[in-house]
Formats: structure tokens, sequence, C-alpha cells
């Protein structure tokens, strides 16, 4: 079976393809399933590696584990198994977490960085208020849950929208506090991000409720030479509501970032 030690837990993967490597790290309401229109059409060209962050999917944590503290140090230890030594990162929500801690925690190691429906933590006052708003206006009250997927999704695709639910029901409880920042915290990566020197991409969403466009594209705007780009009629997920638009975005982004072979 395809799991690796990392410390005090282990995690689940599965890595198909040939090529240079492409990991795809999960959101809050998934885990290695939640790719299944990535992979796939990926492992044509890259060695595509997908993989339950601990406490998701089949990578339980430990009784009283380190928890998200350890998300990058895991992703470490996962590609030193799997003797990768570079990767581009394409990172949902929650994995934008992960993605840039370990990138900036392992210079040179991250070939090309996707951030979907996450600042990636590049925040400043301006951002943090405007999230303040949100957070305080009625849509921003609404529950996580309800805004996973967008309404239009649920509406034309009520097949995609019950497969997301199944593919989230499989997740292990976990403390309710388990996501929370850390009180008091007001660091930000958008400088950590910049010095990185790699091409990195902000993708969101046109009807993301959870990071809105406004929000991401004031992250992107923090980290000098990223680039923005919406998808149209996607919500929060939008690697999942309107995948061919994804990948077509994500496919051009690596190949002009010099991170692709040739088809096998």
């Amino acid at each position: 079976m395809p799991w690796v030690p990392v410390g005090d837990a282990r995690l689940y993967y599965q890595a198909r393809g040939k090529g240079p490597a492409l990991v795809f790290a999960h959101g809050a309401g998934g885990n290695h399933l939640s790719w299944w229109q990535q992979v796939p059409h990926f492992a044509r060209r890259y060695r595509c590696v997908a993989f339950d962050q601990r406490a998701f999917g089949r990578s339980l944590d430990a009784p009283g584990g380190a928890g998200r503290r350890a998300f990058a140090d895991d992703l470490r230890q996962l590609l030193d198994h799997l003797s990768i030594e570079r990767a581009a990162i394409v990172a949902q929500s929650m994995g934008g977490r992960t993605a840039v801690g370990f990138a900036a925690r392992n210079p040179g190691r991250v070939r090309a960085l996707v951030l979907a429906g996450t600042t990636g933590g590049a925040v400043d006052d301006q951002l943090r208020a405007a999230q303040d708003e949100h957070r305080r206006s009625p849509t921003g009250r609404r529950s996580l849950a309800l805004r996973a997927v967008s309404p239009r999704l649920r509406r034309e695709r009520p097949d995609l929208a019950h497969l997301y639910r199944l593919i989230a029901g499989l997740n292990p409880p976990r403390p309710r506090d388990f996501l929370a920042p850390i009180p008091g915290y007001r660091g930000s990566s958008a400088q950590a991000l910049a010095s990185l020197g790699i091409p990195i991409l902000f993708l969101v969403g046109e009807d993301d409720t959870i990071t809105p466009p406004h929000i991401v594209r004031r992250a992107h705007q923090n980290v000098p030479g990223s680039r923005f780009e919406v998808i149209e009629g996607a919500g929060h997920s939008a690697y999942f509501e309107r995948a061919e638009a994804f990948n077509q975005r994500v496919a051009r982004f690596l190949e002009e970032a010099g991170w692709a072979a040739q088809p096998q």
C-alpha cells in the first residue's frame, strides 16, 4: 500500500505517470480523491502525486499529534520518500498552507506554484480588512460547507455536487479548531513568496464566496511577478466544478514556466 511514515503519522498517497513531478495538495473539503479530474489528465505528461494530508482521507493524525503545523514537513518527507527533488505544486484552499510552507522552508524544491482558491497567506492590512468585511457580510456568514461549491453547480450538475459531498464525507472527524488561525498572528507570506523567484499563479473561481476574486487579486498584487486568473462560472472548488477550464489554465501556466514534458 502507498503509505509513508511522517513523524508521528502516516500519509496515504497515490503516484501516477512519468515526467516532471506535479503534486496536488487538497483543501479542507477534500482528500486525494478530489483530484480525479486532474490526475488522469496531467499523468500523460507528468509524474502526478496526490496525497491525503494528515487528518484527512486515509491519513490519520496521531492522538495529540502535530496537526496542521506538520503539513509542510509532511510534504517534504513524502517527496523525499519518492526521491522527488523538485516539483510543481497545485494547491487548493487549505492546501495553500502546505505548499507555501514547504516552498518557503525548502528553497529550490518548488519549480512552479498554483494557488487556487487561496491567498497563500500573502496578506497585508488592506487584505485583512477586506477579509473581515467579507466575513461579516450575509454571504460570508454562511457555512463553509454550503459555500464549498457554487449554487450553479448544485443546480446544473447535482451529480457532481453529490460526488463532492461523498468525497468530503470520507474524511475522519477532526477537532473543530483544527484549522483555526493562530491567535494574534499577523504575519504574511508575501515577501517569502516573492523572494522564491518562481512562477506563481493565483487562480480563483468567478463565484468563489470563501475567497472571492477581489481578495485573491489583492494577494496576487502583494507578490510581485505573480499571475492572477479567474475561472468563469466556478465557485470555490474550481478544479472540481470547471475541471476542463482549470486544467487548461494550469497546463498553460506550467508549460510557460518550462515545467512540462512531451506527451507519452
